[in-house]
């Protein structure tokens, strides 16, 4: 929802709405004289000396205009922020816990021995990293986990979305098709260079099945998202967020709001599929920021600023494979790729069962969030996939596409 979700700004409403009223303005003030000349173009004088008003802005989608000059603003902001971020002497790269627990494997993540150990206690194993996760999690909002993927299945899932990109972007703009862009991407602000591509599930042999398999299952991610949420959890997202050369920063924002009752809405992991170098755009996170309090100093314009220029921040510099999960109010940007390499970071969220709409439309597939998939159930059908028998959950996703 993270932008691409994923992570998505939100304006201010009423800023949006004083920008829209002057762009509405401005397109009504430019339509009757444009279009009662027969010349395709004029010349006015006014104080503002207009000149060489065309036709076509009689055409201009005033939504479109409206968007443009979101971007700018939030394109102004970002600049800003990233000054403020660089006086900030508290900023460090995110590491992981070094915890030690017999059969969790290596960093607690994909290459425990499974020979040395049966899934009973590995399952107990996983269990016992989770709640230290949790732990982190509740105190701070965000934590890394490492090896959640094994390299090579990281290489073909990246390989994997690259290709859906280009599939997805061919059905869309072919002119028989009946496929719009909200159904392979996921709306996002500061759209150039950047997507958040939706992920299909199907039954049957695929990467992003083997994926889940070892990350919900086979690291400890999946036991720590069913010990913040219960396993009554719904997966509200499945996505890719995709920053390529040039994309722009993102300005800082939380997800979600913070509800009354104070409990988390959505947990988000974002597993990098290849290593993220500071130059590529990593996400920055606030730890400590998903309370009301820290959320009251945010939008308070006396405050904001030197929120970001005092409280500790991380850098999503993750390695292949390894992934962070966050609670969705904590304080977040994803920041400007600089490289010549594209930026890749397969994600999913699960949302709290107690709590309806979080205050974020979601980045998935039609079909699966209709579905209200259950990370019980979701982990039932990959378990069952991984012993080679059917998988009723996605085999059900697929009959509703037919």
């Amino acid at each position: 929802m993270p932008q691409c979700q994923y992570d998505q700004p939100r304006m201010n409403l009423s800023l949006l709405l004083t920008i829209g009223l002057c762009i509405l303005q401005q397109v009504n003030a430019f339509a009757p004289v444009v279009s009662s000349c027969s010349s395709s173009s004029i010349s006015i004088s006014s104080t503002s000396r207009l000149s060489l008003v065309s036709e076509e802005l009689v055409d201009v989608d005033p939504s479109q205009l409206l968007y443009q000059e979101q971007e700018k603003l939030i394109v102004t902001r970002g600049e800003l922020e990233e000054r403020l971020i660089a006086e900030n002497k508290k900023v460090t790269q995110i590491s992981a816990a070094k915890i030690s627990i017999r059969g969790a494997g290596k960093a607690g993540g994909f290459g425990a021995s499974s020979q040395s150990f049966s899934s009973k206690s590995k399952k107990s194993a996983l269990k016992a990293e989770a709640k230290k996760h949790q732990k982190s999690l509740l105190k701070d909002g965000v934590v890394r986990i490492d090896n959640v993927l094994s390299d090579k299945t990281a290489a073909q899932l990246r390989e994997f979305v690259y290709d859906l990109r280009e599939k997805s972007m061919e059905e869309i703009q072919d002119p028989n098709s009946s496929i719009q862009s909200l159904d392979r991407f996921a709306n996002v602000l500061l759209k150039k260079d950047r997507c958040d591509l939706t992920i299909p599930l199907v039954a049957g042999p695929s990467i992003v099945t083997e994926a889940l398999n070892q990350v919900i299952r086979e690291s400890a991610v999946g036991q720590t998202m069913a010990a913040l949420l219960t396993d009554n959890a719904v997966l509200y997202e499945l996505s890719c967020l995709m920053s390529d050369p040039g994309s722009q920063r993102q300005v800082v924002h939380p997800d979600t709001p913070v509800f009354e009752n104070k409990e988390a809405v959505l947990y988000t992991c974002f597993i990098a599929l290849q290593d993220v170098r500071l130059d590529m755009g990593p996400t920055t996170w606030y730890p400590g920021t998903h309370t009301q309090a820290a959320h009251d100093a945010f939008k308070n314009d006396a405050t904001k600023d030197d929120l970001l220029k005092t409280r500790p921040a991380v850098l999503g510099t993750l390695k292949k494979g390894s992934c962070a999960i966050f609670d969705s109010r904590c304080l977040h940007c994803g920041t400007a790729n600089k490289s010549m390499d594209s930026r890749s970071l397969f994600y999913f969220s699960f949302k709290n069962p107690d709590i309806g709409y979080p205050g974020n439309p979601a980045s998935i597939r039609k079909e699966i969030g209709g579905a209200n998939v259950l990370l019980k159930d979701l982990e039932g059908d990959l378990e069952s996939w991984s012993e080679g028998k059917g998988q009723p959950l996605m085999e059900g996703l697929e009959k509703l596409l037919r």
